[in-house]
């Protein structure tokens, strides 16, 4: 057996466990990767990359089918799904073998194989050719999740897929059942819709986006549903029914029971953490999760966990804020994340993103809130491109502080950074609503609801 001694092994190369490994060799440690998949992790190779791949498409059909508002005249021929899916491959594999070479530039080992950890100082790895014995000083979990199965009658028949097997359709669905309306079952209907699928999305609560500030989510549902998406609210999935050309699915709401045929069904319904793989170690794990303190650092000394594994929010950006924290406690430099400060974007159409406390979440911690609202109808950028949906909407504490905000319109991800800096750096509105903004520019939207919470917006009475 071949034994490897490093200072710092990392289990897993998600966005955690490839930015804890670079941080790590930039503090000068020896580092070794263990993945036992592709470099990358869920977020390059099954989530955020490839789905805003095929976001892309849909949207190019969107704006095919759009463009004689803006005076061009065109149509839609048809939808090649297989060659949109090589070009999502292709940027995937792009990104693969870039990080892949980031890595080993930086003197990274990477191995690839399983990794079982026997104790916190050694992990077996077998790969295709032989078992290697990594041997090291601190150790940094990073193992994510998976898809949530269901405890659903018929949840493994054929025609029942996850995200995994959504990504890799080579031919688009008729019409598609998607349980939960969450972050990823609304992003693949807004997809799949997009692109001429029939969406039906069945959610047990009340409300899609729970976690989300709630006039946002309506919102957004009410502009869905003009788009074509059906939602079947406060509804729970009994059973899942194979049929000739199809599936029958089961749902019951309050007392009535449904059955809504379609092509195929999406299990969207949140992720599973990888807590139950270290048997050997005497982790604490709670609801699933790893348990760490603020220093990413689990109850085994030693021995870090960062990302999905650890639970809360499972945000790529998130996971590599905790996979740079960890690294850094890990190698002696007191570091710690900024939790309040976390922006969460959602790629429909308009997109969503939030960054900090939503109104509701100010008032049920007490907090005497200013809220300072603008719509995009109402900003001379949004209209020429044609995007007047949704609204900006800012939080503000007594003292003007900004708190939290949440955007509704499109290219909010992008915006959503100018809240996130005012949130980290303790910013006031004044400094926001001072601040001189480009025009025209979707940000204006920003900075007018800022001049809402001090009483002075420009455009609007």
């Amino acid at each position: 057996m071949k034994e490897l001694i490093k200072s710092i092994a990392v289990l897993g190369s998600g966005p955690a466990g490839y930015v804890a490994a670079i941080r790590a060799s930039q503090l000068g440690a020896e580092v070794v990767v263990i993945e036992e998949e592709d470099l990358g992790g869920v977020c390059l190779n099954r989530g955020c990359i490839p789905t805003k791949a095929l976001l892309k498409t849909a949207e190019i059909a969107v704006m095919a089918k759009r463009s004689k508002e803006f005076g061009i005249e065109s149509q839609l021929e048809a939808k090649n799904w297989g060659v949109a899916v090589d070009r999502k491959n292709r940027i995937v594999k792009n990104l693969n073998s870039g990080l892949d070479n980031l890595l080993r530039a930086r003197g990274i080992t990477v191995l690839k194989g399983k990794g079982t950890v026997l104790s916190e100082r050694k992990i077996l790895v077998q790969t295709t050719e032989e078992v290697i014995e990594v041997n090291c000083e601190k150790m940094i979990l990073t193992t994510g999740a998976v898809p949530l199965i269901l405890p659903i009658k018929g949840i493994d028949s054929a025609g029942v897929i996850t995200s995994d097997e959504a990504l890799n359709l080579k031919a688009l669905p008729e019409s598609i059942v998607i349980i939960g309306a969450g972050v990823i079952g609304l992003e693949f209907a807004a997809m799949l819709g997009h692109a001429g699928v029939k969406v039906t999305i069945i959610e047990l609560q009340d409300r899609i986006l729970p976690n989300e500030d709630r006039e946002i989510a309506a919102e957004l549902q009410k502009i869905m549903k003009r788009q074509g998406i059906i939602f079947k609210l406060s509804a729970s999935v009994t059973e899942i029914h194979k049929i000739e050309d199809g599936l029958i699915v089961t749902y019951s709401m309050g007392e009535k029971e449904f059955r809504h045929p379609c092509e195929k069904v999406l299990v969207a319904a949140g992720r599973k953490t990888n807590s139950d793989i270290f048997e050997k170690l005497p982790l604490t794990i709670e609801k699933g999760a790893v348990v760490v303190d603020e220093f990413m650092e689990t109850n085994v000394k030693g021995v870090y966990a960062a990302g999905d594994l650890v639970g809360g929010k499972q945000l790529a950006h998130l996971a590599f804020m905790e996979g740079k924290v960890a690294a850094e406690n890990a190698l002696g430099i007191t570091s710690k994340v900024n939790y309040s400060a976390v922006p969460t974007c959602i790629y429909t159409n308009p997109e969503m993103a939030s960054v900090g406390m939503t109104e509701e979440q100010a008032k049920r911690a007490g907090l005497s809130v200013k809220v300072g609202r603008f719509d995009f109808r109402n900003n001379g950028r949004a209209l020429t491109l044609g995007e007047r949906e949704g609204f900006v909407k800012v939080i503000a504490d007594q003292d003007n502080t900004i708190i939290g905000g949440q955007i509704l319109g499109v290219d909010a991800s992008e915006m959503i950074s100018e809240l996130t800096l005012a949130i980290t750096l303790k910013a006031k509105a004044d400094d926001i609503a001072d601040m001189i903004h480009p025009h025209p520019a979707l940000s204006e939207a920003i900075w007018e609801a800022c001049g809402e919470i001090l009483g002075k917006p420009i455009h609007k009475l």
